[in-house]
């Protein structure tokens, strides 16, 4: 019988963390690393706010410190903010956790930028637990003066 089929099997071995090579080969799910991803993306709200000048991406990242952010520019336009929020290590003799809800792990936003953006000129800042990322925008064009040609008289 093909377990794979059925999704609490599924979940159970997400629970148990059953390793990738023993269960990948049975069913036809999405890998546990693009699940991670996706719920990393997910668990991460954004503001996205256009200036005249600038668009500024507004993350909020309590608990995380400055050095601990990445903020990169990938292929074909795309911010993308990442980093990793890891839960204290200190075990105390008699301490447990009652109960856990702040998201630890991984975490990461793409933003694709429009084409206007200037990609030599991003800033980024984190204050109090929140992230702004600025892209200045290009200065539009400058409208094309029409051409005149002289008429000759023959």
């Amino acid at each position: 019988m093909d377990f794979g089929r059925f999704p609490i099997f599924s979940i159970l071995e997400d629970m148990l963390e059953v390793p990738e090579e023993q269960t990948e080969k049975t069913r036809n799910n999405p890998s546990r690393a693009y699940m991670r991803d996706a719920k990393a993306m997910a668990a991460t709200p954004a503001d996205v706010i256009e200036h005249p000048d600038a668009y500024v991406f507004v993350v909020d990242m309590p608990g995380i410190k400055g050095d601990e952010i990445q903020v990169q520019i990938e292929s074909e336009n795309v911010l993308v903010v990442s980093g990793k929020r890891q839960r204290e290590s200190k075990e105390n003799e008699g301490v447990k956790f009652v109960r856990m809800e702040r998201r630890m792990g991984k975490f990461m936003r793409k933003f694709q930028l429009p084409e206007n953006a200037d990609l030599d000129k991003i800033s980024a800042a984190c204050h109090d637990g929140v992230l702004k990322v600025t892209v200045q925008k290009l200065p539009p064009p400058e409208p094309k003066k029409p051409k005149t040609i002289q008429v000759q008289v023959a």
